[in-house]
């Protein structure tokens, strides 16, 4: 899907058992025939047969559908047409539904949607599968020998917490099945990055004084660095983006606490900023020579890695981080963050949300005191931070990050 938003039509099928619903949709989007070359559906069979004829931009879908609901709809969709944008536009109260609905969509709008939100969220998603699936892309990730797969262990635990009878003690003791993996996450968890009062022995314990969301997220991080704890990188490179990582993951956690009241939001700019860089290890892992080249020059030059990457391996760590996120099947809102963490605005983002807090908590960190004097001068995507209402909070954000830096909740 490499058309542009800006010259041709995104192809849109609409998918409602409720034709007045449908033909409300019809004149809502009359006035966005250059926009939306829009088609409907009133179920998951005839529009599974228009897909079959026809390739189509985005499905946007109800849930409650008699036959075939809107899940299994998407779940078909996603092995049929994995290119294709799958949202669900749905007044379904039922929680539980909405929760499955992760699984195969990317987006989740509620009825009655605004049309400018459902417009926007439209192009945005697209805006994003296009990222993810470019020409350099494709052509340099058929260069890299395999990417990390998703660890057993977040699915268990993503399993266990659907469960009526989850326990603490039951999470800690699927976490503790990977050796590997417990030694790498109490290693974080008794760093100074917690500030915890007491030496923590055992992912129960960890699990009780952080909460799962936190433990999840240290999942995902600490499998990504176990996978490469032996690569062999000049200027401390893996000490020092462990180091960032984690920053950043605390620092977008606190922003969003700031700035949102949503716990979905703050959950996942925490998530985001721990895996924001992840990409620099596939890359540096499957182009060692190049990329230990990469590393010099930015040390010495003083320039942004992500233009060392661009200019020599054609990608940058954003991109590969971001398309990884996605095999893996993380929220949306964590992959844009990942993939537009240093120019949000090519994103087109209008209100805040875990890309904003992350383009502030890595810029930050990057201007941090404590570090090198050779190494580059990070900027702010001023724009898009004024249209944010954020411009002029420098100084309130280093005072968080210092707050972090010296373990004061």
């Amino acid at each position: 899907m490499n058309n542009s938003e800006h010259n041709i039509a995104r192809k849109v099928l609409f998918v409602d058992d409720e034709p007045m619903l449908l033909q409300g949709l019809s004149r809502m989007l009359r006035t966005e025939k250059d926009t939306f070359e829009s088609s409907f559906a009133t179920s998951g069979e005839e529009a599974l047969s228009m897909l079959s004829m026809a390739n189509y931009d985005v499905v946007v879908t109800d849930i409650s559908m008699p036959h075939m609901n809107g899940l299994e709809l998407l779940s078909r969709v996603k092995e049929l047409y994995p290119d294709t944008v799958r949202i669900i536009l749905s007044g379904e109260p039922d929680v539980s539904l909405s929760i499955k609905s992760v699984n195969v969509s990317h987006r989740y709008l509620n009825k009655p949607c605004d049309p400018g939100v459902l417009k926007s969220t439209i192009l945005r998603t697209c805006r994003l599968s296009d990222f993810l699936r470019n020409d350099s892309m494709k052509k340099t990730l058929k260069q890299i020998d395999s990417l990390p797969t998703m660890p057993s262990v977040y699915f268990e635990i993503v399993k266990a917490l659907q469960s009526p009878d989850v326990s603490i003690q039951k999470i800690g003791r699927i976490i503790s099945k990977d050796v590997a993996l417990t030694s790498k996450i109490l290693q974080l968890v008794n760093s100074a990055y917690f500030s915890l009062p007491r030496h923590i022995s055992s992912p129960e314990h960890a699990t009780a004084l952080l909460g799962l969301n936190i433990i999840k997220s240290l999942v995902l991080v600490s499998h990504i660095f176990k996978k490469f704890d032996k690569l062999d990188m000049p200027h401390k490179f893996l000490e020092r983006l462990w180091a960032h990582n984690i920053m950043a993951g605390d620092l977008a956690k606190a922003i969003a606490k700031e700035e949102s009241r949503d716990q979905k939001i703050i959950d996942n700019a925490y998530i985001a900023g721990l895996l924001h860089d992840c990409g620099k290890l596939i890359l540096a892992s499957n182009f060692k020579d190049k990329y230990r080249e990469i590393v010099i020059r930015g040390h010495e030059q003083g320039t942004p890695v992500y233009s060392l990457e661009e200019e020599t391996l054609g990608i940058t760590h954003a991109e590969v981080g971001a398309y990884l996120m996605d095999l893996w099947g993380l929220p949306s809102q964590i992959i844009e963050a990942i993939a537009f963490h240093h120019k949000p605005s090519a994103y087109g983002d209008e209100c805040f949300s875990p890309l904003a807090a992350v383009h502030i908590a890595n810029t930050v960190d990057h201007m941090g005191p404590e570090k090198a004097p050779d190494e580059y001068s990070p900027v702010f995507d001023t724009e898009y931070l004024e249209n944010l209402n954020l411009g002029n909070r420098l100084e309130s954000w280093q005072l968080m990050r210092q707050k972090i830096v010296d373990g004061v909740n």
